[in-house]
């Protein structure tokens, strides 16, 4: 009777020690979740550290978790005298160039732009006619390639700007983008194709361009002019497909432009948690849907101030497309890593813009006590 009841005795403790590590869990999470002034219902997205099998990363909704407090806090310090170079890394139709201009012509530090179009501006140091600050098309121009992705330009600045001042130096890069809604970003791309533009970008990789095999057009002659939605549609190697989450991606991860180095939800898997681990490594991201929002994040992250205010365009080329809702949800089933990417994106976006605000709130009041 008596070890029975010592066997009782131990169960029960072991029902209260659980019962109390559960209960300090939770308020745990609670205080973590109004630390940034947020409810748990309004968390949406999983910090993107745990490996889901590849079926499941595409195929199911991401978990319920807080963004850490590193990830979310950007405090960067910028110094512009330093060794800090801020590179944009600009995918197409995101309101990329509107905001290209806005760095090299509306920040406090202004670079020396020869035109009022900003085509070709010198970004350098202040008293130093050779220390580059910003890497972008307007600054730089496209010497990693055109919209170079975070592969190429990843092995590609550091030697560029070697080049340009003359110096190996180490430097700290700040890589920045922006972000749109797939749908919107797809069929502003296919209007821009439809009047005949086109990107001739290297795609660089693992020190190669890709083959004509691995990267085929999706149309004879010089350009697409006048390609009607459907055929965009339906070209299978469209580039235009989940762009954002390819741009964003270390491509050298699943065999650069190698469709045959492994089964492709393999790949898709790869490219999406590369894509979602660089996004969080940024040091600063904005959406075009959100743009006074996207300019706080910038200004609370590097310390400056732009002298004129993002306006938030009411109507696109994209809003002025009419599409049947079935093309809609062809659009929808061919990019859905970028709406997987998007929605991570725009969660992580939301919750930083509420931990900013949070701290730049309570040191308000810290500096007036």
């Amino acid at each position: 009777m008596s070890v029975s009841r010592i066997d009782k005795f131990h169960i029960f403790i072991l029902i209260l020690f659980l019962s109390a590590i559960f209960l300090i869990n939770n308020l745990m999470n609670s205080e973590m979740y109004q630390c940034i002034g947020l409810t748990p219902s309004q968390a949406q997205i999983s910090s993107g550290t745990s490996m889901d099998k590849p079926a499941d990363a595409l195929n199911s909704k991401i978990n319920t978790r807080l963004f850490r407090t590193n990830v979310l806090n950007r405090d960067i310090k910028f110094n512009i005298s330093s060794n800090d170079v801020i590179v944009f890394l600009h995918i197409q139709k995101t309101g990329g160039t509107i905001f290209g201009r806005h760095l090299v012509q509306h920040l406090e530090h202004q670079c020396n732009c020869s035109n009022t179009s900003a085509k070709r501006c010198d970004c350098f140091r202040p008293g130093d006619d050779r220390g580059i600050w910003l890497f972008s098309k307007f600054s730089t121009g496209w010497t990693c390639g055109v919209h170079a992705d975070w592969t190429a330009l990843n092995s590609c600045v550091q030697q560029v700007l070697n080049r340009r001042e003359k110096a190996a130096k180490k430097r700290r890069y700040l890589y920045i983008t922006q972000l749109r809604d797939p749908t919107t970003r797809y069929l502003s791309e296919w209007r821009h194709v439809k009047r005949g533009a086109t990107w001739p970008s290297k795609h660089m990789c693992d020190g190669r361009l890709p083959t004509s095999q691995e990267v085929p057009l999706c149309y004879k002659g010089e350009n697409w002019i006048g390609v009607v939605l459907d055929q965009f549609l339906d070209c299978k190697w469209n580039m235009a497909n989940n762009r954002q989450t390819r741009m964003l991606a270390d491509l050298t991860l699943v065999g650069c432009y190698n469709l045959t180095k492994m089964p492709m939800e393999d790949r898709n898997w790869l490219m999406l948690e590369s894509a979602r681990r660089n996004l969080r490594r940024l040091a600063y991201f904005g959406l075009t849907e959100y743009q006074a929002e996207s300019q706080y994040l910038f200004e609370q992250t590097f310390g400056m101030k732009f002298t004129t205010t993002f306006e938030q365009l009411e109507e696109t080329h994209a809003s002025r497309s009419a599409v049947t809702p079935e093309q809609v949800d062809r659009i929808t089933k061919l990019n859905f890593l970028d709406v997987e990417l998007y929605e991570y994106a725009k969660t992580l976006f939301l919750q930083r813009l509420e931990f900013m605000r949070h701290k730049s709130s309570s040191n308000n009041v810290n500096q007036t006590v």
